[in-house]
């Protein structure tokens, strides 16, 4: 009986709608709380009040809603102007880096526009701008009927340049994930597999290349499966080594909201790279668990208002989105938990960081529209209205 109300229950395409706002709501919830937690003690000895990087935070997260709700309501013939420009705009982002005066280097990567006021990582924007740039292209294709063409000869040369400029201010965790979406894009579009396969094997020299290549970036490789070893552990070892600490203490329920002791500097970018660790400390495996079941419902919805979608444009941007945030969710959790190398990504919709909030929320915006552009939908949703 259970599996059939399920079923029932996934079989009506309002249901994803609301999937998807309820998961991206919570796990904005959650993140401020987590936020303001893992920060406190950062923000105490950095600005003198705890409360400064949450209420930046709470900012962002008061100026996307209202953003998102807008782009909702956005015509196709808008979205598509915008993919039209958004290679052009994407460059023009990044390219600010390149001037001495508005590029800011943290942690080694330069990949934030200094403005005085507030840090921008045009970066984050430019996944999105890619994206609806890419799914412009691929849908101007399948409606000419061209379906000899070659697709990465269409989409390849331009996430490659702006994977280059990613990675020209040293952020391979960020063109990791272009890279990513990219392979998403291709592969929903039908390009041949053993094309696909070549150019994925391609993409994984090149980046075996950038990590031997790159002192640092060697030693998080080399130390991911044994943080511990006493050789390591003091140095390219102690953020992955703390992050699991912090997970092992956790226990069932967490040691409780606020109580973590990794934080108290002993775990650098709490609140970004891995507040997935001070999750698990504070709230336990039930908060972690929580946050895989929001964000695999996240993801889950996302693809299925893709395969729903009508308009060929509409459908790659979408699919492209969901593979953006599970591949981005997936290397955070993966360097957090040291399944994979410390990569230097956020958790969507989680960790700190007002321009990846802000374009994840603004993606979903658009994923939200392409659901209330489904019949269905807006057959259910009158239909809730006027009982």
């Amino acid at each position: 009986m259970a599996s059939k109300t399920q079923e029932r229950f996934l079989a009506k395409p309002v249901n994803h709608l609301y999937m998807l706002l309820v998961s991206a709501g919570a796990l904005t919830f959650l993140g401020l709380i987590m936020v303001f937690s893992a920060s406190s003690i950062h923000a105490i000895d950095t600005q003198g009040s705890a409360l400064s990087i949450v209420l930046r935070q709470l900012l962002f997260v008061a100026i996307s809603i209202p953003l998102a709700g807008y782009l909702s309501k956005l015509s196709i013939a808008k979205w598509e102007l915008l993919g039209r420009l958004g290679f052009i705009i994407s460059i023009g982002l990044l390219g600010l880096l390149l001037i001495p005066a508005l590029g800011k280097t943290v942690n080694g990567n330069t990949n934030w526009i200094n403005l005085k006021f507030i840090d921008v990582q045009p970066s984050e924007f430019a996944k999105f701008l890619m994206i609806l740039w890419a799914s412009y292209l691929l849908a101007r294709k399948e409606k000419a009927g061209r379906n000899s063409i070659n697709v990465f000869g269409l989409i390849g040369p331009g996430f490659l340049l702006i994977m280059a400029m990613i990675m020209y201010g040293h952020d391979l965790g960020t063109t990791s994930v272009v890279a990513a979406i990219l392979a998403g894009l291709l592969f929903v579009s039908g390009i041949q597999l053993r094309l696909f396969g070549w150019i994925t094997a391609a993409g994984a020299l090149a980046l075996a290349g950038l990590i031997a290549t790159s002192g640092y970036r060697a030693q998080r490789f080399l130390v991911f499966l044994n943080p511990f070893a006493p050789e390591d552990y003091k140095y390219a070892g102690w953020q992955p080594a703390h992050s699991l600490l912090g997970l092992a203490s956790g226990g069932l329920f967490g040691v409780g909201l606020g109580g973590s002791r990794q934080k108290w500097g002993n775990l650098a970018e709490a609140h970004t790279d891995f507040i997935f660790s001070v999750i698990g400390e504070e709230l336990g495996l039930v908060g972690t668990l929580s946050v895989l079941i929001l964000m695999a419902t996240l993801i889950y919805s996302i693809f299925r208002i893709a395969l729903r979608a009508q308009e060929p444009m509409v459908r790659y941007a979408c699919a492209g989105i969901g593979c953006w945030i599970t591949v981005q969710s997936f290397l955070n959790i993966g360097s957090a938990t040291s399944v994979l190398p410390v990569v230097g990504v956020t958790l969507p919709l989680v960790s700190y960081g007002g321009s990846a909030l802000v374009a994840t929320l603004c993606a979903l915006g658009f994923v939200a529209g392409a659901a209330l552009r489904d019949p269905a939908v807006r057959k259910e949703i009158v239909k809730k209205q006027r009982a």
